[in-house]
């Protein structure tokens, strides 16, 4: 059994839900860092080499598994740790686990899979990996990527897995790909086409003075009926959703989340375009601070909105496109949801953020038998179970051009995914989330439930938020002796 780090989490960190792998405190430098990262890429060389040994005793990769031919008669009892616990549930509108499985089973009868789910996933997750006693597969929790050779096998070189599948280079480390995503995501607004229209809203938003007219004319047409902009607000993780939209969406450069961030200064500042991270958030704290989203936003329900919006009770939604498909089937009127672009343009042009949603990852210490079967399932749900398809996300097979009717209002919208981190800086946006304790992309869904409660409170003006999350990254950026590009 091969040794392990324990993931780097204190006891505040997990009860506030701030899931990300902590950097080091204190006087930290880039050289430091980067000297961490080659210890770190040494020891992943390390796993790596042992991994390919292990493969040259019988395992057959995930480039090179034929699915429906390959080891149609491995027997196997693996389980499958995850956070879709809608899907375990017989009220479920779409495909099932127990289906998904049993047409599993059509092609891979002797491979048992059993299947775990939790709601509170990102932080049993962590605590569950560390205690390592999650099972064969699951989804990769908020690790550092230093970490991932030793709790994951690797799916192969990254050269090799970006030519079969997107956004392999979300879970890489030292050229391995430890996770394959389960499906992906454009990110946008879930949106009832019925209320835009009874509003008058013929052409959809591409700014936010756009958007944030439309938002006045649902509450002009519908009053206290429908809820313009409904936040989500009470359930914590839907707050998230909103940091995917400050990258690809906001700047149209891939770099900028992983690479260009890290070095800026007072990089949520307002730059007078219309257009980045400050006017992401600003929809938000203007919307609220208007009177467009609900009465009271300590008792949203998210299970609740989505009847709601597909009733027509609400307009629109700020959630990624996996959001669609539990929208369109909570009601009788499917026909009326939609999805469009987030409301910014950057001279002149949209742009969409593109990832992936959870990863699969495998067991590094899992026996190789098991082993064996979980890539078997891994690659099935990837290719052959229409799993992304059914969740209308971003089809991960490069090869799979079976892409939902929803991203058709995406036409013309180029998808940006982000870069990965300059190799020696895979660990700054873990280290400078965790000192700034702003949580871009991690978990950082308190910031932005803040912004809803300043907003309706008025206490804290938008730019005053900002101002503040402007000094905590220069802090960050400071104590870790991080270069900043004026």
């Amino acid at each position: 059994m091969k040794t392990k780090k324990l993931v780097a989490i204190g006891l505040v960190a997990v009860m506030t839900a701030s899931m990300i792998g902590c950097g080091s405190k204190g006087e930290t430098t880039v050289a430091e860092t980067e000297t961490d990262a080659k210890e770190a890429e040494d020891t992943t060389a390390d796993a790596t080499e042992e991994s390919t040994e292990e493969a040259a005793e019988g395992l057959i990769s995930y480039a090179d598994l034929k699915l429906g031919e390959d080891l149609t008669d491995l027997t196997a009892n693996i389980t499958l740790f995850n956070h879709r616990t809608d899907l375990q549930s017989a009220d479920y509108p779409g495909k099932t686990w127990d289906q998904y499985i049993a047409e599993f089973n059509e092609v891979y009868p002797n491979i048992s899979v059993e299947v775990s789910t939790d709601t509170n996933y990102a932080e049993s997750s962590l605590l569950r990996l560390q205690g390592g006693d999650w099972g064969d597969i699951m989804m990769i929790p908020a690790v550092d990527k230093e970490d991932l050779g030793n709790y994951f096998l690797s799916y192969g070189d990254l050269d090799t897995l970006s030519q079969k599948v997107r956004f392999a280079s979300e879970w890489a480390y030292g050229d391995q790909v430890y996770g394959i995503a389960s499906t992906g995501t454009a990110q946008g607004i879930v949106y009832n086409k019925k209320v835009f229209e009874e509003a008058g809203v013929t052409t959809l938003p591409k700014t936010p003075e756009e958007f944030m007219a439309a938002l006045k004319a649902i509450k002009d047409t519908f009053g206290e009926e429908v809820v313009p902009l409904y936040t989500n607000y009470a359930a914590g993780w839907t707050m998230g959703a909103w940091d995917a939209y400050i990258s690809g969406t906001a700047t149209g450069d891939e770099t900028f989340m992983n690479q260009k961030m890290l070095h800026m200064k007072d990089p949520f500042a307002d730059a007078g375009n219309g257009a980045g991270a400050y006017n992401v958030y600003k929809i938000l704290y203007d919307a609220v601070a208007n009177g467009y989203t609900e009465d009271d936003y300590a008792t949203t329900d998210w299970e609740g909105c989505k009847g709601m919006i597909n009733n027509g009770k609400i307009g629109c939604m700020v959630l990624g496109s996996w959001a669609f498909s539990q929208m369109r089937d909570a009601g009788e009127n499917g026909a009326d949801i939609g999805y469009m672009s987030f409301p910014i343009t950057v001279d002149g042009k949209q742009y969409a953020s593109a990832g992936p949603d959870y990863n699969f990852g495998i067991n590094a210490d899992a026996d190789q038998t098991n082993q064996q079967a979980s890539l078997i399932f891994v690659k099935w749900m990837t290719e052959k179970s229409g799993f992304s398809y059914n969740e209308s996300g971003v089809p991960i097979a490069m090869d799979d051009t079976n892409w939902p009717d929803l991203y058709s209002a995406f036409d013309g919208i180029e998808l940006i995914s982000n870069a990965p981190a300059v190799a020696g800086e895979e660990a700054l946006l873990n280290i400078l989330n965790a000192d700034s304790e702003l949580n871009f992309n991690a978990g950082g869904d308190k910031k932005v439930q803040e912004i809803i409660e300043h907003a309706a409170n008025g206490d804290m003006s938008y730019d005053e938020i900002i101002a503040d999350w402007n000094q905590r990254w220069t802090d960050a950026q400071e104590v870790n002796n991080i270069p900043v590009t004026e």
